[in-house]
This record gives C-alpha cells, structure tokens and sequence, in this order.
C-alpha cells in the first residue's frame, strides 16, 4: 500500500512520515511501537529520535500486546462513535501500560467486559475492533 493509500484510508487521523508504520501495522493486526535499535527503550507516541539516547535508529517492531490498565476513564457523554451507546453504559477509555517496559502506555478502550468492572490495575491484553473501516486496537480482559 502506498503512503497516499494508507493516509486516505485513515482519513480520520494524522497520519505523517513518523506514524505511518504505526497505522499500516493496525492494517496488519499488529501493534508496532518504535524501539531503539540502539539503547532498546520503547516508545510511544511515534517520534524519529529516542528520547533516551538520542539515536535515529527508531525501528518499530511488535509487543505482545499485554498490559495493564494504569488510567481509567468512563464517558456518559461524547461525540458519535460507532458501537459506542453512552445512554446505556459508560464508555471506557483506558491508557493501558504495556508489558514491554514500565511507563510504556497506549490509549484505547476495554471491551468484551462490562465496563462497570473495569478497574485500574487489571491485567489486559490486545484485541482488534472495527472503528470507521479500519482495524483499531482495543484490549479485553487478559484470558477472555
């Protein structure tokens, strides 16, 4: 797929020479983070330098996809989303801390559970959702 592809097909986000390896992993299934392919700290959100050592030599590459939910955040309210119904449940917005490296977090949403039982420190793992057409990562309860 082309740059220009990938960028019409996530019409809906920014997407730019630093994050494109980003979104076409989602087209993949797979979360890919920048690493340091010289110090090995992770990364997120993308940036073409490590914050650690300074190196250019940013590669993303998988994780695993476990974690744990470190922030926790119900909305009632919010603009239309598709599978998303505030008058029924509160909608759960996470930032999840992956396994990989202490203080390496994502934002996304918890699904298959009620999102009343949500809580901070439950252990997590990747799943992928529909979201406008295109694969979004999400995670559910670890072993569900």
């Amino acid at each position: 797929m082309s740059d220009a592809d990938l960028v019409e097909r996530f019409a809906a986000v920014p997407v730019d020479q630093d994050t494109k390896d980003f979104y076409r992993g989602w087209l993949d299934h797979e979360l890919r983070i920048d690493r340091c392919a010289d110090c090995g700290r992770w990364q997120h959100p993308p940036r073409p330098m490590c914050p650690a050592c300074w190196s250019w030599n940013v590669v993303p590459t998988p994780v695993s996809g476990r974690g744990t939910v470190h922030l926790l955040i119900r909305l009632h309210q919010g603009p239309p989303l598709e599978g998303v119904d505030y008058a029924a449940s509160p909608h759960p917005v996470a930032v999840v801390e992956l396994d990989e490296q202490p203080g390496l977090r994502i934002t996304s949403t918890v699904v298959n559970c009620d999102p009343r039982e949500i809580e901070i420190g439950m252990p997590v793992e990747l799943t992928w959702i529909d979201r406008d057409g295109v694969p979004f990562p999400a995670f559910r309860p670890a072993g569900a």
